[in-house]
């Protein structure tokens, strides 16, 4: 007869040897599990004040950044790049933002919907991952008209947000919206001009299309600011309750890790590159010196940080996260 030592020892050994076979069968099990590949929805929720600040992902999209960068050279990007750890292409965020004023609900930049290709166009699902619905949107105001930020006013060809008036700074309307315009220009630009029509074309039918002039209060708390350069009516947008700012800037920049360091390299999509810089070296000194929050379309997601200046350059500090705002 065996000891009850023995007898024990064995029992243990039993187990350990069960415990380890069912560690090895569930290791097995997890790594064969298929990867998701998707990430959370893409919202990002803040306060500004007595104003909730929601930011929406339209997605991403590949560019080659080595490429289109103008006043500088490749080899200068790509190195920019490289301290970054990135290397073009680069995947680019396009990004808008919901305003809630308590009153108003306002969206600034729609994405492009399915004018940029087949990574965006996520603007309008993330936007009722946030708890809203398109139909609640009072007001649209839009930076600029190139496709990637006006495409999502529409749906399949249809009005998007039903109930929105949509502005947009006159100067750029009387020159996206021109045929003359579009028959005068370079054959690779005609369809910004093609899609920009097509576009607001349902809004303007329907009289809910309402350009504005320049330096404009459109809502309490929210006002248009000129920074013509990138388009001739490009418009930024300040949002400000209980004296805290946020600045929306549009495609002001592009490339944070190459136009920070360096505010004078321009992008090729610039209407007129040399103002645009102009612009930028304005509004990135203006960021730091007053310290408010900052709002970039193609900034990472969300695209919200505040500035701080670095010598001859800036460095891009993003807003800390948060779960409850």
């Amino acid at each position: 007869m065996k000891s009850p030592q023995l007898l024990r020892t064995s029992a243990l050994a039993v187990m350990a040897a069960i415990t380890l076979l069912g560690t090895v069968g569930v290791s097995v099990a997890h790594a064969a599990a298929p990867m998701v590949k998707t990430s959370a929805p893409g919202y990002f929720r803040m306060m500004l004040g007595d104003f909730e600040v929601t930011a929406l992902s339209d997605g991403t999209v590949n560019l080659p950044i080595n490429k289109i960068m103008t006043r500088t050279t490749p080899a200068k990007v790509d190195k920019a790049l490289a301290k970054s750890f990135l290397k073009s292409p680069v995947e680019t965020s396009v990004n808008g933002y919901l305003i809630n004023t308590g009153t108003k609900l306002v969206l600034i930049d729609t994405g492009a919907a399915g004018l940029f290709g087949p990574t965006l166009g996520k603007l309008l699902g993330n936007l009722k991952a946030s708890g809203y619905q398109p139909e609640q949107v009072d007001e649209i105001y839009i930076t600029h008209l190139h496709h990637d930020h006006v495409g999502g006013l529409l749906l399949g060809g249809q009005v998007a947000f039903p109930n929105a008036v949509v502005r947009v700074d006159r100067h750029e309307a009387d020159y996206w919206l021109s045929q003359a315009n579009m028959d005068k220009a370079p054959v690779e630009i005609q369809e910004f001009f093609q899609k920009a029509m097509i576009s607001v074309k349902p809004y303007v039918e329907s009289g809910r299309f309402m350009p504005f002039d320049g330096d404009t209060e459109l809502v309490p708390g929210v006002r248009s600011v000129s920074s013509h350069g990138h388009t001739p009516g490009h418009s930024t947008y300040l949002i400000e309750s209980k004296g805290e700012r946020l600045m929306l800037w549009g495609d002001l920049m592009h490339v944070a890790a190459v136009q920070f360091d360096e505010p004078g390299v321009t992008i090729l999509y610039d209407t007129d590159s040399q103002n645009a810089a102009v612009q930028r070296k304005a509004a990135y000194a203006d960021a730091a010196k007053q310290g408010y929050i900052v709002g970039a379309a193609h900034i990472s997601f969300p695209g919200l940080g505040h500035l701080r200046a670095n010598g001859k350059g800036y460095s891009w500090v993003p807003v800390n996260y948060t779960a409850s705002p």
